[in-house]
């Protein structure tokens, strides 16, 4: 598998991650005995990139993605968490924000120095390793926050932007970056300092493009590498559009399921599944440093791995520009 390097770091990953929500339990308890057999089978073909979260699983992922990953060489991986949300201990629940049987902690948002410091340990600890190679400011932005973003920005820019300088110094941190949904609050960012990466989810796939209007030239000035998350857009782009076919996590509006379609017929007519134009429009993407491919199923990754196998023919790129 190919690797590339984030941002003006030393870092190098590989060009497909392994994006760890689902097992995290998302949507649907994952048993301890999946988790490992699709991590195991992550590690076989090839991929070295782990990309988790506190909030997946209030902390379930992590854990185990550490209990996986303590059988193999630290030099190994390259592994990716995110700050801005800080677990303490709390009660049992039967679901938390999409995630089922979650662990029993409680959660805050703090985008402040010291929050994202104790995030950061938080995670270390959950995790079993002393130090994370990528730190990724989680869900900053107006698309999480709604109305309560300024105060969040203001928190992140006062102090939480410097420590993580600092803590990338002192060598806890290898690169640093942000995981959102949207592009308006990493130009705002960029405009206050650099960063090594963008985990940008659902902005740069084949149905929504909009990270092309600015971002991309913001990233190539800056020297930011981008990693794409949300590749089948939360699900319409493997499906098709169905009735319950997902954009965004809510009910797909008619306006894109008739988008879909469309994007189905040309994908039909170069002899692709839609499922394989979406992952190599991500995949073949100048701008992508690599892409997170996130399942439970040991056959699901299987399925996209074949599906990326398959060279797309040489019109791909024109047909989709």
């Amino acid at each position: 598998m190919k690797k590339k390097r984030i941002g003006r770091t030393k870092l190098e990953v590989t060009d497909i991650a392994f994006g760890c929500a689902s097992i995290g339990n998302l949507y649907r308890k994952v048993e301890d005995d999946e988790a490992h057999e699709v991590l195991d089978a992550a590690w076989d073909v090839g991929i070295r990139y782990f990309d988790t979260a506190p909030h997946y699983g209030r902390g379930l992922s992590e854990q185990r993605l550490g209990r996986f990953l303590s059988q193999h060489r630290r030099t190994d991986y390259v592994i990716s968490t995110k700050v801005g949300r800080v677990l303490s201990r709390g009660a049992p629940m039967a679901a938390a924000d999409g995630f089922v049987d979650p662990l029993p902690n409680a959660v805050r948002y703090d985008y402040s120095g010291d929050g994202i410091e104790a995030s950061l340990e938080g995670s270390l600890a959950r995790l079993g390793i002393d130090h994370v190679d990528i730190a990724y400011v989680h869900d900053i932005g107006h698309y999480t926050h709604g109305d309560d973003h300024g105060r969040h920005m203001e928190a992140f820019l006062g102090s939480g932007y410097d420590r993580l300088v600092r803590l990338r110094e002192r060598g806890r941190i290898g690169a640093i970056g942000l995981g959102v949904n949207e592009t308006a609050v990493c130009l705002d960012i960029l405009r206050h300092g650099a960063l090594d990466a963008i985990l940008l989810a659902g902005r740069l796939t084949l149905l929504d493009r909009s990270a092309e209007t600015a971002l991309l030239a913001a990233c190539r000035n800056s020297g930011t590498s981008l990693i794409l998350g949300g590749i089948f857009n939360s699900g319409i782009l493997a499906t098709g559009a169905t009735d319950s076919a997902t954009y965004d996590y809510l009910p797909a509006s008619l306006e894109i399921r008739v988008r879909v379609n469309q994007l189905a017929e040309q994908a039909r007519a170069l002899g692709l599944s839609l499922p394989a134009a979406a992952l190599h429009y991500c995949h073949g993407h100048p701008a992508a440093t690599s892409i997170l491919l996130g399942t439970a199923k040991a056959t699901s990754l299987a399925r996209n791995m074949a599906l990326l196998a398959k060279p797309p023919p040489p019109s791909f790129r024109n047909a989709f520009s």
